[in-house]
């Protein structure tokens, strides 16, 4: 009986090993001899339609369940509406968000978004935001508010993710640096003051004797710090945008810090102005176009009242199409003044795009690391450039 048994499993571990390499190879001339049903019939046309042999010729193909089907999603909204309907019941959410990625890239499906049907059924995240902002200006008035309200679920998300502890970070850098040493009674920072006079412990009386006192200012409501985000909206800094106009939206929220954000390509845009909504500055963005480094660095120059007290990000993959030596000598001005500049070659999950490696090296000879940040070390990121301390470089 035990052997029968063991046998049993043994051909059921093969059978479930051929379903797995079926899955993963697809079509008919696998060599597993595996046939699929159900659910995992399912998967795999999904899975065919989109990365299938001939999705591009739209020649046929069978499916796990000896039927002919059509590979590829061809370009009638209804039939991908379906297929975004069965992608999301048959794989997570992260695996979504990669097959619509690859469907607009792949397949050219990115002119079906502009029907409001198709918007209602994608699984939103920051990608395709990115490509909702680069269609934006052709999208028909019928359109328009579903893809705002695609933007701002994906926004709402970004600032629950991010926005509690980026303002929690920067508050403490800007506390530390506004710190005295002879704070009124209000503005004494008892736990610093305490850790700073503990050799001054008298054991009989069990108590700290306070010869120094640590404290904040008295200007704590006062406006501390100047942020200036530049932030580069050529067509590969599409989700750097989305994230720097949540980030930028959150500092513009701190009164102690005055933020604006200016956007480029080859013409500069001031956004500062709509910082109160996220989903504002987005759409006032263009993706795409040239990129002219030097003309934005002036301009956000031109605006620096305070150096001292001023922190530059440029957010941007340094492919300069304006005036190189301009460039680097606006950067060098600025950094001689006293402003604190920081460089980053994307604001993202994805890390660092193609980026010019000559001009990243010139930065970084002038004291300005280029290098990419995810938007969760963002908030370190500037509270080191707030308190004038080394970058926490990934």
């Amino acid at each position: 009986m035990t052997g029968t048994n063991d046998s049993a499993a043994g051909d059921a571990r093969a059978q479930e090993r051929l379903r797995r390499w079926r899955m993963v190879l697809g079509g008919e001339e696998d060599g597993t001899g595996c046939a699929l049903a159900g659910r995992d019939a399912g998967m795999d046309a999904a899975l065919s339609a989109l990365y299938g042999r001939n999705q591009k010729d739209g020649r046929g193909a069978r499916d796990g369940r000896g039927g002919d089907r059509s590979a590829g999603l061809g370009g009638s909204a209804p039939h991908v509406a379906r297929w975004l309907g069965d992608i999301r019941t048959y794989f997570p959410g992260s695996v979504v968000q990669i097959m619509q990625r690859d469907a607009i890239e792949r397949l050219g499906l990115a002119s079906l978004l502009l029907e409001p049907e198709m918007l209602e059924a994608v699984e939103p995240d920051v990608h395709l935001v990115g490509t909702l902002l680069s269609l934006h200006k052709a999208m028909p008035e019928t359109t328009r508010e579903t893809a705002r309200a695609v933007v701002r679920k994906v926004v709402e998300r970004l600032e629950a993710r991010l926005a509690s502890r980026t303002r929690a970070t920067l508050t403490g850098a800007l506390d530390r640096s506004a710190r005295t040493s002879r704070p009124r009674h209000a503005d004494i920072d008892w736990n610093r003051t305490i850790r700073a006079n503990l050799k001054n412990y008298l054991p009989e009386y069990r108590t700290v004797v306070p010869e120094r006192l640590v404290g904040y200012g008295r200007t704590a409501r006062a406006v501390k710090k100047e942020v200036v985000l530049c932030v580069d909206q050529s067509g590969s800094m599409a989700a750097s945008v989305v994230h720097a106009s949540v980030f930028g939206a959150v500092l513009a929220s701190m009164r102690t810090i005055a933020t604006r954000l200016v956007v480029f390509d080859t013409a500069v845009v001031d956004l500062t102005d709509q910082l109160e909504d996220p989903v504002d500055v987005l759409f006032g963005t263009q993706l795409g176009g040239g990129t002219d480094i030097n003309r934005a660095l002036a301009y956000c120059q031109s605006r620096i009242t305070r150096p001292a007290d001023t922190v530059v990000v440029l957010i941007s993959d340094l492919h300069e199409g304006g005036i190189r030596e301009g460039m680097l000598g606006r950067v060098a001005a600025m950094k001689a003044s006293g402003t604190t500049f920081v460089a980053l070659l994307a604001l993202s999950d994805e890390g660092a795009p193609a980026y010019d490696r000559e001009h990243a090296a010139a930065l970084a000879a002038l004291g300005v690391p280029a290098f990419a940040c995810t938007p969760d070390l963002f908030p370190e990121v500037m509270a080191a450039a707030l308190e004038k301390r080394p970058l926490p470089l990934p």
